[in-house]
């Protein structure tokens, strides 16, 4: 517990700016990711208040729900709020979740596979900009780019729904390689590719898994092991792993709202875009490390934090692995949601704040998307709205996107930045609906999602 206190409160941040995507530069790897000294505290004592009291109002709506996960608010190396409420089987309200309980992120997987693909090319292992076709051996499509893979601009639709059909073999448990060898034996089909590269942003698992095989090709190691050795283990992330068969017995499982566990699936195997297991400390830890400027070059997380997407007006846009909201005040949001079966995650970042929040649950509780309000508490994001002005709706963000709950009380909670005075402030086969799908292919059956 000491060691997890001292690395959360004492890495040392630095504020990364979000420009244009520059070229990588190389910078020496480093087997740890070492603690600094803080010169001073990171909130004075009026500011804490502050910040706990009005973080501990906002969260009282979602806690007092059927709310099963953990939430975690830190700002300037200071974790504000830290909760935990459920079980890891809350039919049966047994094995209370505790902080090492680890939660499948859904798509917030994403952040990490990305940033693998990124270190890989700050190392000089690979260029995003190259086709997709130089790595992976018999991929059809040679407009593709690893870069378009990372900012869902590749025209690849969504693997769950074009392996979801008739002639593959639901019986067995499919991975990545599956997903590559059917793209292999279906060239030129419309139901896997919409025929032009970079044309439009369409958001598709199937560019995260293809690059979880890229990672693997190029590091030489299984993709679990590779974010093991890269960043979990440098950066003290114990609780956190990649799922795979053998994890059977330790990971959690998600439910449906009734309680009702979801089981394992035809396509629960292939990771790249899923399948990270995390705890919310843990992941504050992620999110330290990225700002700690040790991990990465400026260079490489400025490439990371660009809109690539401009083709529709509106603030949302996505950056290489990162979801973003451009502020008309000059903000950038950086975030992911994630949503696969009854996993739904938030991981918020406020870069110009230093401030962080971070939301897992795992009982398809949909007002969890709704932390991400809490953002104005440290910056003017939502610019006096209610919500964001988004554009097109993302339905991870929304509960009325994804139907089945009104939105509860917290909606209504109202939240001030400070100003600052002080120093520092089992199988299954099922056809399934996906969360960011293209909107001509709604199913109208759903049983499990992913975003």
């Amino acid at each position: 517990m000491k060691r997890i206190g001292y690395l959360v409160l004492s890495v040392t941040l630095v504020i990364v700016s979000c420009g244009q995507a520059q070229t990588a530069k190389t910078v020496a790897g480093t087997d740890t990711i070492a603690p600094a000294p803080v010169a001073v505290p990171g909130l004075t004592g009026p500011e804490m208040e502050h910040y706990t009291a009005i973080t501990e109002h906002f969260f009282d709506p979602i806690l007092a729900g059927r709310f099963n996960g953990s939430i975690l608010v830190a700002k300037n190396g200071v974790i504000l709020f830290e909760r935990y409420k459920g079980f890891r089987n809350p039919l049966h309200r047994q094995d209370s979740i505790t902080a090492h309980t680890a939660f499948h992120l859904a798509s917030v997987s994403k952040t990490f596979t990305a940033m693998g693909t990124l270190k890989l090319w700050q190392e000089g292992k690979l260029d995003i900009h190259d086709p997709v076709s130089k790595y992976l051996t018999g991929f059809p499509y040679p407009t593709i780019t690893i870069e378009t893979l990372l900012n869902h601009r590749s025209g690849l639709h969504n693997y769950v729904h074009f392996m979801d059909k008739p002639g593959v073999d639901k019986r067995r448990y499919l991975d990545n390689g599956d997903v590559l060898k059917y793209i292999i034996d279906h060239p030129g089909s419309r139901d896997i590719f919409s025929g032009v590269a970079n044309r439009h942003f369409e958001y598709s698992n199937t560019n995260f898994a293809l690059l979880a095989l890229i990672i693997e090709k190029v590091s030489g190691l299984p993709y679990p092991e590779f974010l093991a050795r890269t960043f979990f283990e440098p950066i003290g992330m114990e609780d956190t792993y990649v799922y795979t068969r053998t994890d059977s017995g330790k990971s959690m499982a998600s439910f449906y709202q009734t309680g009702r566990p979801f089981r394992l699936e035809f396509l629960d195997l292939v990771y790249g875009d899923k399948n990270v297991y995390s705890t919310v400390r843990d992941m504050y830890k992620w999110d330290q490390a990225l700002r700690s400027g040790q991990l990465f070059s400026k260079g490489v997380l400025d490439s990371a934090y660009a809109g690539y997407s401009f083709e529709k007006p509106g603030q949302r846009n996505y950056g290489l692995g990162w979801r973003m909201l451009f502020i008309p005040n000059g903000k950038k949001l950086i975030y992911h949601n994630g949503w696969w079966h009854g996993n739904r995650t938030v991981f918020v970042r406020m870069l110009d704040e230093d401030a962080t929040i971070i939301a897992l649950s795992n009982n398809d509780y949909k007002n969890v998307y709704s932390a991400k309000r809490l953002c104005d508490l440290f910056g003017d994001y939502r610019q006096g709205h209610e919500g964001f002005d988004e554009g097109e709706p993302d339905p991870a963000d929304s509960t009325g996107a994804l139907g089945g709950e009104p939105a509860h009380a917290e909606s209504a909670v109202v939240v001030h930045p400070v100003v600052h005075t002080g120093t520092h402030p089992h199988h299954h086969a099922v056809r399934r609906t996906v969360a960011h799908a293209p909107r001509k292919k709604v199913q109208k059956k759903k049983t499990s999602q992913a975003a």
